[in-house]
């Protein structure tokens, strides 16, 4: 699910970050970044991804 998530942030960068985040501001964002442009969506996408599963993993090792 992680690689989806990913490839689809590259494109389709508001379908990837709503599979990690659901509605939120960071989906409105990313939808006004494409907007603007494919590759800032696409960079915002990637980012936001990575940054929710570095949450994931260090929530993971203080448990």
């Amino acid at each position: 699910m992680t690689l989806l998530r990913y490839v689809l942030a590259v494109v389709l960068p508001p379908v990837g970050v709503f599979l990690t985040y659901g509605v939120s501001s960071t989906l409105v964002i990313n939808i006004l970044l494409t907007l603007l442009g494919w590759v800032p969506g696409s960079i915002h996408g990637l980012w936001a991804v990575a940054k929710h599963d570095e949450k994931l993993k260090q929530q993971e090792t203080t448990v």
